[in-house]
């Protein structure tokens, strides 16, 4: 989806001619340059750059310079087409990322250029060099925060955070367990657990370098990091030691992985998916249910709706952790120039495992 002030229509792969743009009005952002795509489809054979007019800068927009911007997984599934919310094509690419505000309109107030600020709703076109938009969608942030976390903050970090307070009143000595622990959000987990006193068990795979793993975890607060095949014994449990039952679970793998999470879970306990990276169904015993109570939910943060004063008090928590150093992940700065490197390495190629993050 463009930008709802565009006067213009992205041309076509196929159509070299510029497209025209009558009665532009006095006050217009500079021209951008965007990544686009003409159609759902592989990401990194459907998107190109293209050079974005002018748009119109009205009274309550403001026209903010991108600086960072993040691929996320969602992002390259929405481009292909199998994301559950199908974006309208032609379409820029991005739905997360930090700009600095260029102009304001004529009665914006809150907001002045040279404030840095991000998306304060889930807007698409984040992947180009200016972005006009109403100030109501825009959330003033603190300029000390690291340009990466910044841009990053509003989709892993921020679910983190709201499945930890949202499903189970957890308290400090309480104990959590989730697979998918070295993922961007399994990484957040424990280190926002450990902040609050609560203690996590983390599920990883069997593959070359778990022992590594398992020690940069643990560093990052996690209390105990077990593999999967660590778990294949008659009662999970046994593996506890002195650490209370989980009360909450996060699955993010499905499969083995997820009736791996439920068997740690005390009576009454509860397991939230928000993933299903093995594309594997979830398989709940009978017992769990009728003998244990336990709960299932499932979590998608966009269809989350937060309201705007608890978007804001957790993004400025979560950054504020960021800027002292008690929130860390691994991320890799690409030019905005070399999109498409960066693009298939978000892809799994070239053997990279770090968020890409393009820096305009």
């Amino acid at each position: 989806m463009l930008s709802q002030h565009s006067h213009f229509i992205v041309p076509s792969c196929h159509d070299k001619q510029t497209s025209s743009v009558v009665n532009f009005p006095a006050v217009v952002s500079p021209p951008s340059t965007a990544v686009v795509y003409d159609q759902h489809g592989p990401p990194d054979t459907v998107t190109r750059f293209a050079e974005i007019p002018p748009m119109e800068i009205n009274e309550n927009d403001v026209c903010v310079r991108m600086l960072a911007a993040p691929i996320n997984p969602a992002d390259i599934n929405r481009i292909e087409g199998v994301y559950p919310v199908r974006p309208p094509v032609p379409g820029i690419g991005g739905w997360e990322g930090v700009g600095e505000v260029h102009a304001v309109g004529s009665t914006v107030k809150a907001l002045s250029p040279g404030d840095w600020v991000i998306h304060s709703a889930y807007l698409p076109g984040t992947w180009q060099t200016y972005v006009v938009e109403d100030q109501s969608l825009w959330y003033k942030i603190d300029k000390s925060t690291p340009i990466e976390y910044a841009a990053t903050v509003s989709v892993n970090p921020l679910s983190a955070l709201r499945m930890l307070e949202d499903f189970v009143a957890l308290k400090p000595g309480d104990t959590i367990v989730q697979n998918g622990a070295t993922s961007i959000v399994g990484q957040c987990v424990i280190q926002l657990a450990r902040v609050r006193g609560i203690h996590s068990i983390n599920i990883i795979r069997d593959k070359p370098g778990s022992d590594e793993i398992k020690e940069k975890l643990m560093k990052l607060g996690a209390d105990k990091v077990l593999t999967e095949s660590e778990l294949e014994v008659k009662c999970v449990k046994n593996l506890l030691d002195d650490l209370p039952e989980p009360l909450l679970g996060l699955n993010c793998v499905g499969g083995n992985a997820a009736t791996m999470v439920v068997k740690f879970l005390k009576q009454g306990g509860t397991m939230v998916t928000y993933g299903g990276m093995s594309k594997k169904p979830i398989t709940i015993s009978t017992t769990s249910f009728i003998f244990k109570d336990i709960s299932l939910k499932g979590y998608w943060l966009q269809e989350k709706k937060l309201n705007k004063a608890q978007y804001r008090c957790s993004i400025d928590y979560l950054l504020a952790l960021a800027r002292a150093g008690r929130l860390k992940y691994e991320m890799e700065m690409v030019p905005f120039k070399d999109f498409h490197t960066a693009l298939e390495r978000a892809m799994g190629k070239h053997g990279s495992r770090r968020k890409q993050v393009l820096k305009f």
